[in-house]
């Protein structure tokens, strides 16, 4: 169980840093004004969320669900663990999130400014700060 356990947090830490990572490359791509620099940044949109983020995401997923089903009377009966199911449903929404706007990145269609996106990559920080609460005081913020 350990072992899965440990899995379960590589898979969180790198996750995250791709949700970290992607808006601010979206910031810099807003930004950008001439082609080659926002094929560059399409590239590395892409590069990153498939070869980092999604493969994460089902790390996380898979090997957080393993490690609750070690002792799922214990966290099916815990109010922190629904709480931080929820947040990591929310999570899950972001990352689709940051699809819809590499999509929209990729096709040049409208996209918000950098100042949006900026404000954007806080969200993840927000809901980071909620699950490790939650994960380790196992009380209810």
């Amino acid at each position: 169980m350990l072992w899965v356990k440990a899995l379960h947090i590589v898979s969180v830490i790198c996750w995250f840093a791709a949700l970290f990572y992607l808006p601010r490359l979206f910031v810099y791509h807003a930004m950008s004004e001439d082609t080659i620099s926002k094929e560059r940044f399409k590239t590395m949109e892409r590069k990153l969320y498939r070869g980092i983020a999604t493969p994460s995401m089902i790390a996380t997923i898979i090997f957080g669900g393993w490690t609750a089903s070690y002792a799922w009377d214990y966290y099916s009966g815990s109010t922190w663990f629904w709480i931080k199911m929820a947040l990591v449903v929310l999570l899950i929404g972001y990352h689709h999130m940051c699809a819809k706007y590499m999509r929209a990145f990729r096709d040049d269609q409208p996209v918000p400014g950098h100042v949006f996106f900026r404000w954007f990559n806080e969200f993840p920080v927000l809901l980071l700060i909620a699950v490790v609460i939650l994960a380790v005081v196992k009380q209810p913020v």
